[in-house]
């Protein structure tokens, strides 16, 4: 296995840092963030390294977008929320300067106003892995 990069998120790609992830295909790699704004947050990124969302080459924006739309439309269903918040920062506020999206569970009343985001953390990787098992199972059968 080959050494680990100044990327976190090219490193989770290559299966260099281990993470909870929900879906993975040539173009995506999408996991869960290890500290949930709700639990079930999932991250949504190119396999390509690129820091923006302008950066992303034309031709790529749509499957990357499809597979956001896809993990957007199966979370309610899989952690029984009853919507989803997507966003992503481009620079300022970007953690990771790998383009990603963050795909969070919502519900009424579950506190998120505006873009202060209080972060949790799972009890345990088991606690994780099930979240992360719950939108797998979701997006197969989807």
């Amino acid at each position: 296995m080959s050494a680990i990069s100044d990327c976190v998120f090219c490193d989770i790609a290559a299966g260099r840092v281990p993470a909870q992830v929900v879906l993975e295909d040539a173009e995506v790699i999408a996991f869960l963030d290890a500290r949930p704004v709700f639990k079930g947050h999932v991250l949504v990124a190119p396999r390509q390294h690129v820091a923006t969302l302008p950066d992303l080459p034309a031709a790529a924006v749509g499957p990357f977008f499809l597979r956001i739309q896809r993990i957007s439309a199966v979370m309610p269903t899989a952690l029984g929320s009853q919507g989803t918040f997507v966003a992503a920062n481009n620079v300022v506020s970007q953690s990771v300067p790998h383009l990603h999206f963050h795909v969070v569970p919502r519900t009424k009343g579950d506190g998120l106003r505006g873009f202060f985001w209080p972060r949790l953390r799972y009890a345990s990787e088991t606690e994780a892995a099930e979240y992360a098992e719950r939108i797998r199972s979701a997006l197969t059968a989807g």
